[in-house]
């Protein structure tokens, strides 16, 4: 299955292009997990140099020119590149590793003195979780918080834990409101629909723990 991206306003990928200046400046980026390059060609286009890797079979012929492609599983860690980047980017990429404090570890290596990690983490501790869990469901989704190909649930003090044991301090984090549009495609982009997903962010804002959908982080090497 390919990931699309995700255009809503307060979505994880939207706050996570932004944490990265509007001018690459030729700048190196590493998107970890970066599926089909819809991040990558962004930050492209952008004028940063992007370097993504993704599993064998996990791209099409659709997949951005102006992204330097590296094919690897991401379960036997960083394959083999060249230099060190600016920004290493894991978007939706660590909740589906058995072992993503060795990845984390990995990333720390190649990340210059002044580079940053930006990653997009799932929020286990989100409200609509918890009820579920609470009714005595644990669903099978083909995406979303209950993804079927995730194998870490971490809460906000997991996350921070696992970045913390990775070598990696919190600089900042923002916190993605609930895909409300994605329950109701055909009514996506309507003034409701955007509405009810402002109120989600600025919930999420005012309580992240319980609120947020997913946690956008900003990361320095300790």
């Amino acid at each position: 299955m390919l990931y699309e991206f995700k255009p809503t306003p307060y979505s994880s990928h939207i706050l996570l292009v932004s944490t990265l200046p509007e001018n690459g400046a030729g700048k190196r980026v590493l998107d970890v997990g970066c599926g089909n390059g819809y991040l990558g060609k962004i930050l492209a286009d952008r004028g940063f140099t992007v370097t993504g890797i993704e599993q064998r079979g996990g791209t099409d012929s659709s997949f951005p020119a102006n992204v330097r492609l590296v094919e690897a599983d991401l379960e036997a860690g960083l394959p083999s590149l060249d230099g060190k980047f600016d920004y290493v980017i894991c978007a939706d990429i660590l909740e589906h590793l058995r072992d993503p404090q060795r990845l984390l570890t990995q990333i720390r290596q190649v990340l210059l003195a002044e580079g940053r990690l930006i990653a997009s983490l799932p929020n286990s501790g989100n409200l609509y979780f918890r009820l579920v869990v609470l009714s005595g469901r644990f669903p099978q989704d083909d995406k979303g918080l209950f993804d079927r190909t995730h194998v870490r649930f971490f809460t906000w003090d997991g996350w921070h834990e696992l970045l913390s044991q990775a070598g990696f301090a919190v600089e900042h984090c923002e916190s993605s409101c609930m895909p409300i549009g994605l329950a109701f495609p055909s009514a996506g982009s309507s003034l409701p629909i955007r509405g009810a997903e402002w109120v989600s962010y600025i919930m999420a804002k005012v309580w992240k723990r319980l609120f947020a959908y997913q946690f956008v982080v900003k990361a320095r090497v300790l």
